[in-house]
């Protein structure tokens, strides 16, 4: 791919090296709008869920039903992206979202929205996002290179979790000031940027390969590659752990806001903002990383860590404990998937990039609806705090089997920082 490098300062920061792509910085600027209207959309739509129903485990169904396309769809995604051009694809998948978006916020505004409403249209989200998710992470390479593609992903990491810290906390105020449905409207407005970001990019055209294989067949193609692969498959099931079980914490913030904390959308705004904050540190603490090394013991560091805070953040009862460890988690948390995309996408060969990256997706955002299901259930018996106590010690549980049958077997020169061959 030729560069599209801009005249940026290349002796500035290496935790920005990415920002030297024109098409990256185009990308950056209109994910960073877009993604806070999705924050604000996703924490009315979880205090609205709440305030209808007052059920644990109907926010357990919300999220079962926003995430659970990706598990059965990102292999269609990943087809798609590995046989059809991204940059139209991403397109498609972005002005499917608005629209979505806007359907929302006028059923709020003209109160006749029912929490079924909520959740069905979370549902279609969900299938949107199957597709955007592998086909948006193979579409990084066109617009850094493998050079720069580290950094690109610890960067996007950041924005994305930027955006969480803004776009939450505006979501409080906005909801006890005009209520949900402008959040979701202004959501709507906020794809208009990513979309006007990508018709804007110059993207060299690259020969997509025709294929006889079914989407299923290409999702096992990039399965085999990954199982595989020592370094990508633990680190995979090690994510796997902490979706099904760690990423649910967020599934009972309204809980602790409402019920333990005796807050209101404003503490839900900054709960959710402080697990941001922490997010946004720990990518840009992954993007000033300049090699591949020591990758795995990176993973098993940060994951460990997150299962602690998740222990003890679920018996906390104090705003500013919970707030630190809410912090710490979102570090650790962000910190383990950055380093698990890179050392995924630096040894997938670039003709399985998508497939894999939907076994990526599948892996780490397909099995959240089962969590969330669980976490719902669970809660429903024995509370919030208690479940959120059971999850964080099994995320421990799987974060120390990895440090001690996996990290500890791999020599220093492992492999995880080599491109394994496609036929692997």
């Amino acid at each position: 791919m030729k560069s599209d490098r801009t005249a940026v300062n290349p002796a500035g920061s290496t935790r920005f090296r990415a920002m030297q792509h024109r098409n990256f910085q185009l990308f950056i600027a209109g994910q960073l709008i877009s993604l806070i209207g999705t924050w604000m959309q996703t924490t009315a739509q979880l205090w609205l869920v709440y305030k209808l129903t007052g059920s644990a485990a109907l926010l357990g169904v919300f999220g079962f039903a926003s995430q659970v396309p990706m598990l059965f769809l990102s292999s269609i995604g990943g087809y798609v992206g590995d046989h059809y051009d991204r940059q139209r694809s991403v397109i498609a998948t972005q002005t499917c979202s608005m629209i979505l978006a806007f359907a929302l916020a006028a059923l709020t505004l003209t109160n006749v929205i029912h929490e079924w409403e909520v959740i069905v249209i979370a549902f279609l989200v969900g299938i949107v996002n199957a597709f955007d998710v592998p086909i948006r992470q193979a579409f990084f390479i066109q617009m850094v290179g493998k050079e720069d593609l580290p950094n690109a992903i610890a960067l996007n990491s950041s924005i994305f979790n930027g955006a969480r810290v803004v776009g939450p906390a505006i979501a409080g105020f906005a909801i006890a000031w005009v209520g949900e449905g402008w959040c979701f409207f202004l959501n709507g407005l906020s794809f208009v940027a990513v979309i006007v970001a990508l018709l804007m990019m110059r993207i060299e055209r690259t020969v997509m390969k025709p294929s006889k294989d079914s989407p299923l067949r290409s999702f096992v193609q990039g399965f085999r590659f990954a199982m595989s692969d020592l370094p990508v498959r633990s680190a995979l099931l090690l994510l796997s752990v902490l979706s099904l079980f760690g990423l649910q914490y967020s599934v009972f913030l309204p809980i602790y806001a409402n019920d333990i904390l005796k807050g209101g959308a404003r503490t839900l705004g900054l709960l959710m903002s402080a697990a941001g904050v922490g997010a946004v540190l720990g990518a840009l603490q992954f993007a000033a990383r300049t090699h591949y090394r020591g990758l795995a013991r990176w993973i098993a560091a940060t994951s460990t860590t997150c299962a602690v805070a998740l222990i003890i953040f679920s018996q906390a009862r104090v705003f500013w404990l919970c707030t630190a460890l809410l912090f710490v988690v979102g570090f650790a948390a962000t910190s383990q998937m950055a380093a698990t995309n890179t050392l995924i996408q630096n040894r997938v060969p670039d003709e399985l990039r998508s497939r894999v990256m939907a076994v990526y997706a599948t892996m780490f955002m397909g099995v959240q609806p089962i969590g969330s299901l669980l976490a719902g259930g669970v809660a429903k018996r024995i509370g919030g705090p208690y479940t959120l106590a059971v999850f964080g010690s099994l995320v421990l549980v799987g974060s120390l089997f990895f440090l001690f049958r996996v990290v500890m077997r791999l020599p220093r020169t492992s492999g995880e920082t080599t491109a394994a061959p496609a036929n692997d």
